[in-house]
């Protein structure tokens, strides 16, 4: 009897959402894993579709008694519910994205001996209300799970500390979609730098911001000043805006908005450079490995940012960018200076990263290591 191929394979995805802006690599997934999928979101509730209705209720009761911190019963609405999407469904394997959301079905490839892979993204492997709130129920997961998938040294550094086994964990960046970025060429283009995320604390906007005050505040040698595009939105923004206002800095700080990948590429062929003061938020949020600095660097664009997470796994001191610590916004004003007076070096920078990510952190590259765990996971539970 003939093996079956990957695409024969059935796997069920389970996700928070497949919505949210932000989620490009949960539908990046959907799109290029070469499995039969069949997946599930926790924020869709339609009334024509019985399962999806019945997954969706389960993950907001779910949801309310871990707020109540009644953690042990919060596992057990979606299990009972993903037990018989199981049966139904009969995946070879189950994923589930994200951390938060694994413990809420966790218990269900436990009772059916059905694999468990849960990916890890970020805030779910760092923040106080998600990694301290449900420290106890990441051990019980990572003792179910035969495979996870993290973003980085640190976040797996972390959940080793859980209990999760090596030989168990992929450390794999969700990469950059090579279809998209490519293009920039920064010896040629204004001294314009581009910042793109939500605008949250983790993702330090009004350092950014700050930094670009000292730049304008020093001045620079260089005959068109320097302007700093930024694009997203969040709950930071009216504060960001206000902090702009209160620089004088209105006519050099441009607040784009939410735009598309395809919109962001285009925006990156367009500038110097990309910066992004990533940092341990006061909750203790932090990034896993952050895709736009990817993208920037698969563009051709040098990167300044911050020693933070899985950023300087990506980004190469001196060889692809300028690295500087969390909170130094002297640091980064001095690094995107050298951007400004020094356009020859940006090519070169830029010119290294493109590189450095088409050898390791595509899409292509990320899909075919889950794709790879996926298949040992399931050649193993036979």
């Amino acid at each position: 009897m003939t093996a079956p191929t990957a695409s024969q394979h059935k796997l069920l995805v389970l996700a928070p959402t497949r919505r949210a802006a932000s989620e490009t690599f949960v539908r990046a997934n959907l799109q290029g894993l070469p499995f039969e999928l069949t997946a599930f979101f926790g924020d869709e509730r339609p009334l024509k579709s019985p399962w999806r209705l019945a997954y969706g209720l389960a993950i907001l009761i779910s949801k309310v008694l871990t707020r109540l911190r009644w953690f042990r019963l919060a596992s057990w609405p979606a299990a009972i519910v993903t037990l018989g999407l199981i049966r139904q469904h009969r995946p070879k394997a189950v994923m589930v994205e994200f951390g938060f959301e694994a413990v809420r079905v966790m218990e269900a490839c436990s009772w059916t001996g059905v694999p468990l892979v849960v990916h890890f993204r970020g805030s779910d492997a760092s923040a106080h209300a998600r990694l301290g709130l449900l420290r106890d129920r990441y051990r019980r997961l990572l003792c179910i799970a035969a495979g996870v998938v993290v973003k980085s040294k640190p976040m797996a550094q972390t959940l080793e500390t859980l209990g999760a086994r090596q030989d168990r964990l992929l450390i794999s960046p969700s990469g950059a979609n090579t279809a998209l970025f490519k293009g920039s060429a920064p010896e040629n283009t204004p001294p314009v730098f581009l910042a793109v995320g939500r605008f949250v604390e983790k993702k330090g906007p009004l350092h950014t911001i700050r930094a670009f005050s000292l730049i304008h505040s020093a001045g620079v040698s260089v005959e068109e000043q320097p302007h700093l595009w930024m694009v997203g939105e969040g709950p930071l923004l009216g504060e960001a805006k206000s902090l702009v206002q209160s620089l004088a800095l209105q006519e050099y700080v441009h607040f784009l908005g939410l735009r598309t990948q395809e919109e962001i590429a285009m925006l990156m062929r367009d500038v110097r450079g990309f910066v992004q003061h990533s940092l341990v938020a006061s909750d203790g949020d932090s990034e896993g490995s952050p895709v736009a600095v990817m993208e920037a660097q698969l563009s051709g664009l040098p990167v300044v940012a911050t020693r933070h997470a899985g950023i300087p796994e990506v980004v190469l001191e001196g060889e692809s960018g300028f690295l500087v610590d969390e909170g130094d916004v002297a640091a980064m004003a001095r690094a995107i200076t050298r951007l400004i007076e020094d356009p020859e070096l940006a090519a070169r920078l830029g010119s290294c990263g493109r590189r450095r990510v088409q050898e390791c952190f595509t899409i292509d590259h990320h899909l075919h290591q889950v794709s790879d765990l996926l298949r040992q996971v399931i050649e193993t539970s036979r």
